[in-house]
């Protein structure tokens, strides 16, 4: 290995360790809560080590929320290859369940923790740009399939996406204590299924 390339290999160990401390932080302290300073010491470096590659505590939340939803992107492609245009919209549904269930503190760092996301750059966001997207274009495909009326895709996606996050973040979040512990599964799957008929017909 050449001299580029393995300086090149510790740069993105180091952007992994910081972001790795930062996830860690953000999630137990809150985000107003952290300081660089505090990354710095989580990870025994100086802050000077940090500014070297994230300007402020914005752009690391922002790299961490790109890396998160490149993850869920890349949990979406196989799906891709469905050819019943249902079906595929389902999938997606499942997946998006499965990855928060899999990555609970990854999905409260993107999708549940308070955070100063109106500073956002519409630049910045290609990532999440493009999962909302992916389920846009496969809602459009079960309209021209017939399978839901007329309608403006992107508005039926941001009513499917929403109905599919409220009760996965319910789940994480614990708010199903009015259910049996050996039931919560059971019911997450059964709400699933009753969302999907429901869309089906209803849509």
């Amino acid at each position: 290995m050449g001299i580029v390339e393995r300086k090149e290999r510790e740069r993105e160990e180091m952007r992994r360790l910081i972001l790795g401390a930062a996830q860690k932080l953000f999630i137990a302290n809150g985000y107003e809560k952290v300081s660089i300073r505090n990354i710095a010491d989580e990870i025994e470096y100086s802050p000077a080590t940090i500014y070297l590659y994230y300007k402020d505590k914005n752009e690391l939340l922002y790299a961490l929320h790109q890396r998160g939803f490149q993850k869920m992107v890349e949990e979406f492609q196989p799906i891709l290859t469905l050819t019943n245009p249902f079906e595929k919209l389902v999938a997606m549904g499942r997946s998006y369940i499965q990855f928060a269930v899999a990555n609970p503190e990854l999905f409260d760092l993107m999708f549940i923790m308070t955070a100063p996301m109106e500073t956002l750059e519409k630049e910045d966001w290609e990532e999440g740009d493009r999962a909302f997207n992916l389920l846009m274009q496969v809602v459009q495909e079960c309209i021209d399939a017939n399978v839901f009326r007329k309608q403006d895709p992107q508005v039926a996606a941001m009513m499917i996406w929403s109905g599919i996050h409220g009760y996965t973040a319910l789940f994480l979040r614990k708010r199903m204590h009015m259910f049996p512990e050996c039931d919560r599964q059971q019911i997450m799957d059964d709400a699933f299924q009753l969302f999907c008929d429901t869309i089906r017909r209803g849509l």
